[in-house]
């Protein structure tokens, strides 16, 4: 996180994701923060808390993409959840301190990832013996020979670096060796239909002693072998208390929630209806945003200085019909625009995986080149736009829609036209999405007709 500047931040997400400027800079400015925070001193730490952040704007914009690209930037846990799938205590399903859990598992698996690094080198070395152990293993002689000096000794020495020489050169790729693999036994009864994030971790750990790890013996090619034996040698040296303290201390000082749709959880004040446990979910999810602790596996977590990223479309709500101690905890408020056709066009052509570059990509691959001239993909972008604009509007989504229905033919057609060129120009482009706007099965669901071509 310290290489990265809000500059750096902004610059990354835009190879992704086309405008929506304000957002990026907001979420780059307290990605950095959390940095800031860490070089203070010890007694100002505590008081600089985050600010968190709610993005407010219509579906398909950029609100998941923002948090999609964020995880692959910064060096720190993140974890995305959709507040829609959390329930009310007392209810059946997932409970708020959950995606707490979640946080420090994320945690754990990148604390594991760097102290991996750190044994890489011994466990590679470690592992390579274990392989030499299984294609040749030792004789009953050989194990009653103690002498190292021994002419025994000394040639299965030879004959043991002589296969480490085969070894490397890649000769005993398909050798198949037996393995002793641990595998954890699998729930039963009403344990089975639980998930792990809907258990405590205290009962968590009494399934683990209840139903250890088995040992069960597996014949495997050494290719494949490689990775299982040097995951268990990294699993020996590596000092698994060690981890998990480290886990929870990235997760208090650096965690990230990214809270999606958290607009499904609030409504009008004194609204009636079935789903009874919206007003619920926030009662619960205000003191994770506020600061509390946490029971986890690892060890209690504190909350007070996890930053909380919160997105929604707002359709039929608005901001302020939140809890107003759940609006007071997100000071920043971001308003992402809608897209324009300009905007359509950029990222059908402008991002690292635009639309247009995975199309080309794709027939490639049947041995067909494509090319796709300027004309057709502004006629992509106008048709998608206007079509937003005259049935339900589900944004950047619909050039998925439309990219589709104007592929349709070719990708069918594919296979067969291997070795060819192939040019989309406007006009073509016209003739196949001709009837998108007036289709009605598109104007409902968002989705190309799968009608007959008429």
């Amino acid at each position: 996180m310290a290489e990265l500047t809000p500059k750096q931040i902004v610059e990354a997400l835009d190879r992704h994701i086309v405008g929506q400027d304000d957002a990026k800079r907001a979420v780059a400015v307290a990605i950095r923060n959390r940095w800031r925070r860490q070089q203070l001193p010890d007694h100002m730490r505590q008081e600089v808390g985050p600010k968190n952040i709610i993005m407010i704007g219509p579906t398909g914009v950029g609100k998941t993409e923002i948090a999609r690209r964020l995880a692959g930037l910064v060096n720190a846990p993140l974890v995305k959840v959709e507040a829609s799938k959390y329930t009310e205590v007392g209810y059946h399903g997932r409970d708020v301190e959950s995606m707490v859990r979640d946080l420090v598992d994320m945690a754990v698996h990148l604390v594991r990832s760097e102290q991996t690094e750190v044994v890489r080198e011994e466990a590679e070395r470690l592992t390579e013996e274990v392989i030499l152990d299984a294609l040749m293993p030792p004789t009953d002689y050989d194990r009653g020979d103690t002498n190292a000096e021994s002419e025994t000794a000394q040639r299965r020495y030879r004959s043991r670096e002589k296969l480490r020489t085969r070894l490397h050169d890649g000769e005993m790729e398909d050798s198949l060796i037996e393995l002793s693999i641990e595998e954890k036994a699998q729930p039963i009864g009403m344990f089975a239909t639980v998930g792990a994030d809907q258990m405590g971790p205290d009962i968590q750990s009494l399934l683990d002693q209840f139903m250890p790890s088995q040992s069960k013996p597996r014949r495997l090619p050494v290719r494949e072998a490689r990775k299982l034996i040097f995951e268990q040698q990294c699993d020996q040296l590596i000092d698994r208390q060690k981890v998990n303290e480290l886990a929870v201390q990235r997760t208090e000082n650096s965690g990230i929630l990214f809270i999606d749709e958290i607009d499904k959880i609030c409504g009008p004040q004194g609204a009636f209806g079935p789903e009874v446990s919206r007003q619920g979910v926030q009662r619960d999810l205000l003191p994770i945003v506020e600061g509390c602790t946490v029971n986890t596996r690892c060890g209690s977590v504190r909350t007070d200085h996890i930053l909380c990223i919160a997105a929604g479309a707002f359709h039929n709500c608005k901001p302020s019909d939140l809890m107003p101690e759940l609006q007071g905890r997100f000071p920043i408020r971001v308003e992402l625009t809608d897209l324009t056709a300009e905007d359509f066009r950029r990222i059908l052509t402008e991002p690292e995986g635009a639309l247009v570059k995975q199309q080309i990509a794709l027939m490639s691959t049947e041995g067909v080149t494509l090319a796709i001239t300027d004309d057709a993909i502004t006629a992509v972008a106008e048709i998608s736009y206007k079509t937003n604009q005259n049935a339900q509007n589900i944004g950047a989504r619909r050039l998925h829609a439309a990219t589709e229905k104007l592929m349709e033919t070719l990708s069918f057609d594919a296979p067969d036209r291997q070795g060819q060129s192939v040019t989309i120009d406007e006009d073509y482009v016209r003739e196949r999405l001709a009837g998108i706007a007036e289709d009605e099965t598109l104007i409902r669901f968002g989705f190309h007709s799968l009608r007959e071509d008429r």
